[in-house]
């Protein structure tokens, strides 16, 4: 081949690899997952590509248009509102894909059930997955509170209040790291509980339309572990 015939093909395939990436990022929000396995499998795969530094979706233009007709997001995410805690990034999901409720320690409120209501009849989701992550400020300032016996300042303590109840869960058990194991379980009564609530979430997943997991991610290396 010749040197200008070299050139003008690597030009070209400079051009096309982010074309690829783009096709694929688009096929991959188009092809909706259509049951909670599938939906949760999406979510470990794109995890695994965040962790490698190889995620698909990094144009975030593409499809903007179609995304002002209405959204069909396929996942909700009951994250804690800590800035290091990004859903979207953290399973390689584009704009559109993901439903997120996030608060101080990733417990379902009143209003974040009814928001996964809303998710679950009106866009269809199928699967929720309560975040937790470590080094939680929330729970740590919960576990403090216990040991205090004092509750914090200020409208704090419904965040507290809210968290207490996994603290006791493995406080008898004195475990090496009760923050960790806190959090853990803060995510595990949050996921038992969006399968328990009726009768939107409970009816769903009885019908075998809806999942619900916990998982801990791990901000050190990027990593979501499931429950």
């Amino acid at each position: 081949m010749s040197r200008r015939g070299l050139i003008a093909g690597g030009l070209a395939l400079s051009l096309t690899v982010p074309l690829v990436t783009q096709a694929v990022a688009q096929e991959a929000a188009a092809a909706a997952p259509v049951s909670p396995e599938e939906a949760l499998q999406r979510l470990i795969e794109g995890n695994a590509r965040y962790v490698a530094n190889a995620a698909i979706n990094t144009d975030y233009s593409v499809a903007r248009a179609s995304r002002s007709e209405g959204q069909r997001p396929f996942a909700a995410i009951v994250s804690c509102s800590d800035s290091r805690v990004a859903p979207e990034l953290i399973f390689d999901q584009g704009p559109g894909e993901l439903f997120v409720v996030r608060v101080a320690g990733n417990f379902i409120s009143e209003e974040g059930l009814a928001t996964l209501e809303y998710g679950v009849a009106v866009l269809g989701i199928k699967s929720i997955v309560v975040l937790g992550h470590t080094a939680c400020g929330a729970v740590d300032a919960t576990i403090k509170s216990i040991a205090d016996n004092e509750l914090p300042p200020g409208h704090l303590p419904s965040l507290v209040n809210a968290i207490r109840p996994a603290v006791y869960d493995v406080l008898d058990s004195a475990p090496a790291d009760l923050l960790a194991a806190a959090t853990a379980q803060n995510a595990k009564l949050n996921a038992e509980r969006a399968l328990r609530e009726g009768p939107i979430l409970s009816e769903a997943h009885a019908a075998g339309t809806l999942g619900a997991v916990a998982g801990i991610y791990e901000i050190a290396t990027g990593k979501v572990a499931f429950l």
